[in-house]
């Protein structure tokens, strides 16, 4: 038998060998099937394949030169899902071969994804199948029960799908796909307060996670075998930046357990909102789940008594406004027991009610800066697509390979628009804008139209004259609703807003009943109370910033320049990136064969801040730097860069962690600038993508330097 090299002693592999013969074919079906998921991202991820490859070639399970092949012609995805559906399909000898040469992988590959199933195998040992089957068939209930549990999953399913109403534009529901989960990775904690603007530094730690290939954690994993505490987590915490997925992420997990897909061995899931509990003052747990569910009174006692098979889901923590200290000591021990909300969710956390139950909450990471969370012994992050599902999405959203490919290839040469490509409201603007920009260009190439946009205000300029250009042929209706809207959408900016009630909606005059509204915002509704918020947090920077061209006033405009800078933790950075880029004129003038003039008096006044703004701080720190070069990108007037910085010598960005739009603001900076003296990028964590970016404006650069991307650098 060959054998790859281990770091496990014989004796130890013929263990794991044992332990899996143990199994007959069916069972082992049953298990290769449970951990499918996993052993695709190992054979996608590991950077060792082939000697697992060699492994196999050596038992005659395939012929390494064709898979090696195989995988360079088909992409590494598509040959990891076909690889581990070949070997289930040779049969049990290849399985076995296949789980033990994944076994004897570590010795190369230290995976987290090896580890858990390694760990998952052998400490559940006889009690896997029975989990295994639990999940697929859930826990046997009287009729009374089974019927209730049916009205229940029925009732979570018509809570839980998405109307049509809620879906601006065609394909918007297509963020919603089976492999969105694909989305969610462990967090490094503590939560730290970041400096930078939400949605870069989300885009900073998607780039991390990407180059350390840290493994990404599905729904159906959240209850399961943890590797780090060695055991499953009966309290998990999901945290994510706004709009990266967080409910959606719930809300799949819930329909899915409605649909008898998985998590079966919880007899009972009950999904709860923060945001509607924000009404009351005290209640008792059983008040709060009849509050919402109140076809469950007559049964409620029996379902409670065994607590082991209830999943508790609270979304939007941040969203609360009740007190909530997770180390607290006044704990209800009683469902019927009146306390404060925060105290029940506690109570559930820290096991003082139904002991043994599991429970799921959603936050945003801001809320947790200021919280010990250490009853949460899983902590993850929905960081967004990886490049596999965004491709996918990509596809899907066009129908049609042509197009797919013209819009991955503009991707690729344009990394400003790509970096948040992670989000998935974010990649439906993209495409729907894409779409429009395809629209009677050849599909049989690659080459794209000169209108495409190279800017983010570009991109949500074709954006909103897209959608003022389907839904508004009356002007005066879209200035009116873009002028509440926006105003609403920078006191949101200001105040660290992004769900909003309907009684903000009227403070700021706007009108819920105008056919543009939908095309911007968002309503989510729920037993209680609808909350509204902007189709991606990115549109709602941009609309606080169109509102000055749209309804112009000096007076308001100098005080949100002057308030905006004054945020250290930079949440205005894009609002004013937004600011400077409607004012270059060819990029405003686009919307206004649907709104009118744009401000000629506002671009006047954002061009006259800009340079002393700039100048100001031209000795910085580095990142405050790149954010100032920001502006002058979306701007795209190297002649006011020019003038305002003059011919710097050198730009140093060494320990920057740096996205594919640093890299294009560099880019666009050095082209600025003509000759420089030096460029240092030591420790940027660079990647050969990022590299392309600079390429045109290194020519210009007499000193480079650079440390371990000199390979990427020199190629």
């Amino acid at each position: 038998m060959g054998q790859m090299p281990s770091r496990y002693s014989d004796g130890e592999h013929e263990k794991f060998h044992q332990l899996l013969s143990q199994y007959d074919f069916n069972e082992l079906q049953l298990i290769y099937d449970y951990f499918r998921n996993d052993l695709i991202y190992i054979v996608e991820s590991s950077t060792d394949i082939e000697h697992l490859l060699e492994y196999l070639d050596s038992r005659s399970l395939l012929n390494k030169e064709v898979s090696v092949q195989m995988k360079r012609d088909q992409g590494p995805f598509v040959f990891s899902e076909k690889l581990v559906q070949d070997i289930l399909d040779a049969g049990k000898e290849a399985v076995m071969g296949f789980l033990e040469g994944l076994y004897d992988l570590q010795h190369y590959n230290s995976s987290n994804y090896l580890y858990a199933l390694r760990y998952e195998l052998e400490k559940l040992g006889d009690t896997l199948m029975q989990q295994i089957l639990l999940d697929r068939n859930g826990h046997p209930l009287t009729p009374e029960l089974k019927e209730t549990q049916e009205h229940h999953r029925q009732h979570l399913l018509e809570q839980t799908t998405p109307r049509p109403s809620e879906s601006a534009g065609r394909n918007k529901d297509l963020y919603v796909s089976d492999r969105y989960m694909d989305m969610i990775t462990s967090h490094v904690r503590p939560f730290n307060r970041s400096s930078e603007h939400e949605l870069i530094d989300a885009a900073i730690k998607h780039n991390d996670y990407l180059q350390n290939a840290v493994g990404s954690v599905s729904p159906e994993r959240l209850f399961r075998w943890c590797h780090r505490i060695r055991r499953v987590p009966r309290a998990v915490m999901v945290t994510g930046v706004p709009g990266i997925g967080k409910t959606t992420l719930v809300e799949k997990l819930v329909r899915d357990w409605a649909n008898g897909k998985f998590y079966q061995r919880f007899s009972f899931v009950f999904f709860l909102r923060f945001r509607d509990l924000n009404k009351e003052e005290k209640i008792s747990l059983e008040s709060m789940i009849l509050q919402e569910y109140p076809y469950l009174k007559d049964q409620l006692w029996n379902i409670l008594q065994d607590p082991e098979r209830l999943l508790f889901i609270f979304d939007g923590l941040d969203e609360s406004i009740h007190e909530i200290n997770f180390k607290s000591e006044q704990l209800p021990g009683d469902i019927k027991q009146v306390v404060n909300v925060g105290a029940v969710v506690v109570g559930l956390a820290r096991q003082s009610l139904l002991k043994g139950c599991s429970l799921l909450l959603t936050s945003q990471p801001d809320k947790l800066t200021r919280m010990d969370i250490s009853v949460f012994k899983r902590v993850l992050e929905v960081i967004g697509f990886l490049p596999r599902e965004q491709k996918l999405y990509i596809e899907r959203f066009f129908m049609d390979k042509g197009l797919s490919d013209k819009a991955l290839s503009f991707l690729r040469e344009n990394g400003a628009l790509n970096t948040f490509c992670y989000n998935p409201s974010y990649c439906w603007i993209i495409c729907t804008v894409l779409s429009t920009c395809f629209k009677g260009q050849p599909t049989n190439d690659h080459q794209l139209m000169s209108s495409t946009p190279k800017t983010l205000t570009q991109l949500l300029v074709a954006f909103t004259a897209d959608v003022l250009a389907n839904h508004s042929p009356d002007k005066m209706n879209a200035r009116s609703l873009l002028t509440s809207i926006g105003r609403m959408a920078e006191h949101g900016v200001r105040n660290h807003l992004t769900t909003f009630k309907k009684q903000t909606l009227e403070q700021f005059n706007v009108d819920r009943t105008s056919r543009l509204f939908p095309s911007f915002m968002k309503e989510s509704s729920s037993s209680i109370e609808a909350s509204f918020s902007f189709l991606h947090p990115i549109t709602q920077d941009f609309l606080a910033a169109v509102v000055h061209y749209v309804d112009y006033s000096d007076e308001k405009l100098y005080v949100s320049l002057t308030q905006a800078t004054c945020y250290i933790d930079n949440r205005c950075e894009l609002f004013l990136s937004f600011l400077c880029g409607l004012a270059d004129v060819s990029t405003r003038t686009v919307l206004e064969p649907y709104l009118g003039d744009l401000s000629s008096e506002a671009a006047e006044d954002v061009l006259i801040w800009l340079p002393p703004y700039a100048t100001k701080f031209q000795i910085l720190e580095k990142r405050k730097l790149l954010n100032i070069c920001f502006k002058f990108f979306e701007l795209q007037n190297e002649e006011l860069f020019l003038e305002c910085f003059g011919p710097f010598g050198s730009f140093k960005f060494d320990q920057v962690k740096m996205t594919t739009l640093d890299c294009s603001v560099v880019s666009f900076v050095l082209q600025s600038c003509g000759e420089k003296e030096a460029l240092s990028l030591n420790y940027c964590n660079l990647q050969r993508e990022d590299i392309e970016k600079l390429a045109p404006a290194l020519h210009s650069i007499h000193t480079l330097g650079y440390n371990t991307n000199a390979y990427v650098l020199m190629s």
